[in-house]
């Protein structure tokens, strides 16, 4: 059996490992051999975890950022950390790296640079402040780099095996499947008010909201959080406007993030099977 991962191999913003759990439980209530379209497949931890639990399901992993690219270069990620590693040799950890071995540091990156892509978002996790990501190396020099250099290398054997990957604008994808039996769409979007600057397009409200209309009359995993108030202003519209609300008798799973020892914030995961088709 292939390895059963519990988060992304790979740094991804917004990857869903803290609710990994919950979701493994209500996937339960969905049959096991459905076609499962992950219509913002981010880091695939969600795709991966429906073809770990359901063999038999098809899932369709939509890379739409590009995260195969990423998984392909592993090895030059590693190669470039396994350098860095010897540089930072006596330096205390996650303080701030001496501008002289910052140019170390840099000279190592752009010797990779030069010879092609190079995964800034891994290497941004072990030179940068915690959640703080880049995506070139014009940016990167711009940083102050922390010593969280990674300690061991990245590997993501038989991640997303026997995963569908495509490509496409979520609308595109939804249309191929919207009509078959048996599909439950997986939505995880990226979240209203919080940083977004890792992902390939810039989201305003109106692009949230359009993310909607796939939840009217399908099957679906929703994704959400207490910080974009989506929920509430559905509830809101059904209430006082008469509007149709897609979350209305969808089940609701809460859990709770530290952010720091006394803030955080909720996740939220809203699921509904709505057709009698699926069996």
């Amino acid at each position: 059996m292939s390895k059963n991962y519990v988060n992304a191999p790979l740094p991804f913003q917004g990857q869903k490992r803290n609710f990994i759990k919950q979701f493994k439980e209500e996937l339960k209530k969905y049959p096991s051999n459905a076609t499962y379209v992950d219509l913002f497949g981010g880091s695939g931890l969600l795709s991966h975890t429906v073809k770990q639990q359901n063999p038999n399901a098809v899932v369709v992993y939509n890379d739409y950022d590009n995260f195969k690219q990423r998984l392909n270069t592993i090895s030059t990620t590693n190669k470039i950390l396994e350098k860095l590693r010897c540089l930072v040799v006596g330096l205390p950890a996650k303080k701030t790296i001496p501008e002289a071995i910052k140019k170390q540091i840099i000279d190592v990156i752009s010797i990779e640079d030069k010879k092609g892509f190079v995964d800034y978002i891994s290497l941004s996790g072990s030179l940068l402040f915690s959640m703080n990501y880049v995506q070139s190396l014009a940016e990167l020099k711009k940083q102050r780099f922390y010593n969280r250099i990674r300690k061991s290398n990245f590997s993501a054997k038989d991640y997303l095996k026997e995963v569908e990957f495509v490509r496409y604008d979520y609308k595109e994808l939804f249309n191929l499947y919207k009509n078959i039996p048996n599909v439950v769409f997986l939505v995880d979007p990226p979240y209203l008010s919080t940083d977004c600057s890792t992902y390939k397009n810039y989201w305003k409200l109106a692009d949230y909201l359009d993310v909607l209309k796939v939840l009217n009359e399908t099957n679906y995993f929703y994704f959400t959080s207490n910080k974009s108030s989506v929920v509430e202003l559905c509830e809101w519209i059904e209430k006082n406007t008469g509007g149709k609300n897609p979350f209305n008798q969808a089940e609701v799973v809460y859990r709770y993030n530290n952010t720091t020892h006394n803030t955080g914030y909720t996740d939220i995961m809203l699921h509904k099977r709505y057709t009698t088709t699926i069996t």
